[in-house]
């Protein structure tokens, strides 16, 4: 009889904690998070599905957070970490497609891979909006159900030189050896990727475009993380030491990191400096402006970014068409939201945060 008890009493113990738990797996497992919830009236919201190339790159958390803040009460999110790997994000959207989710938007991996990706929600008929890697025009072209939120990689870049060229200008001490050139180094995202090539190309542009010579020193890819562009700074302070006169990386985490190594290696401090720049406006980028030892960065509006892919997607999802009316973003072509950029120093870190 006790045994009788003792199971009826287990039992009902499971049946409780069961009704108590949080409500099943999100499409990523355990690498995913739904957010978002019914709408004011009370009427459910759309579902969308969000796969972000990585969870742990500074600025995709930033867009992230801006995306779950943008769909309280409009639509509801599963955001999914794809781990930087272009075949486990091909599965999370084929998860979305499975749960027949109404819309989709996906930050790839591997910009080239997206036309897989679209034929994927094509033949669902899920709209996709990409955003912050922007696909080639020929895959976007594949669907008028594709839109992409970004910004100009070639304006980043632009400002990033325009940067140095105030520094240069402004500091004749910076010319070191006094040659009239700038040697410098950069630190690249990765290998082919757009906003690297772009942001490399166009940062160095600026600087000659405004009449200074350049000397590029070393030039290395860091993957767009912090670890990495200390490991290459480390590399190019050995070979080249007091030559260098400035540090241009192609986002903060990659900036941040060459700071560590010139830190280490005895700068800001005693009078000794080093222009460095990165873009993304960051928040742990913001700290070192005011700290002194980055000398400035390019807003990449993170907030925005999140805000308008929402909105896209959330009009998508109710079988609309996205207008400047129903999203509060200009759409360009028909398919592209362009979010600018903004040079941020000292002088002006309130317009980053």
């Amino acid at each position: 009889m006790k045994k009788t008890w003792m199971t009826l009493l287990l039992t009902a113990f499971m049946v409780v904690a069961a009704g108590c738990s949080s409500g099943g797996d999100s499409a990523g497992g355990n690498t995913g998070t739904e957010t978002g919830g019914q709408a004011a009236g009370g009427t459910e919201t759309p579902k969308i599905g969000v796969a972000i190339y990585k969870f742990d790159d500074t600025f995709m958390t930033g867009v992230r957070n801006a995306m779950t803040a943008a769909a309280e009460g409009v639509a509801t999110l599963d955001i999914v970490d794809s781990q930087n790997a272009q075949p486990t994000q091909n599965e999370k959207v084929d998860l979305f497609v499975s749960k027949k989710y109404n819309a989709m938007a996906v930050n790839p991996v591997d910009r080239t891979a997206a036309g897989v990706i679209i034929d994927k929600a094509k033949a669902a008929n899920i709209p996709v909006v990409f955003l912050n890697r922007e696909p080639v025009a020929e895959d976007m072209n594949k669907w008028d159900k594709v839109y992409y939120v970004g910004a100009k990689a070639e304006e980043s870049g632009t400002i990033s030189g325009q940067l140095i060229v105030d520094y240069w200008k402004a500091h004749p001490e910076a010319d070191k050896n006094g040659d009239g050139k700038l040697q410098y180094v950069m630190l690249k995202g990765e290998p082919g990727h757009q906003d690297a090539e772009l942001r490399t190309k166009y940062s160095v542009q600026a600087i000659q475009d405004a009449g200074i010579e350049v000397e590029a020193l070393a030039e290395d890819t860091a993957m767009w993380d912090r670890v990495k562009g200390q490991e290459k700074m480390q590399a190019f302070l050995a070979s080249h030491g007091e030559k260098i006169e400035a540090v241009l990386a192609n986002n903060d985490d990659m900036a941040l990191g060459a700071i560590e190594a010139l830190k280490a290696a005895g700068y800001f401090k005693d009078g000794k400096s080093m222009p460095v720049v990165g873009v993304d406006a960051t928040a742990p980028a913001i700290q070192a402006l005011q700290d002194g030892t980055m000398l400035g960065t390019v807003l990449n509006d993170a907030k925005n970014q999140g805000a308008a892919t929402v909105a896209l997607a959330a009009v998508l999802a109710k079988g609309e068409t996205p207008t400047k009316e129903n999203t509060q973003f200009d759409i360009t072509d028909g398919k592209y939201v362009w979010i600018a950029y903004k040079k941020i120093t000292k002088d002006n870190i309130a317009d980053a945060q």
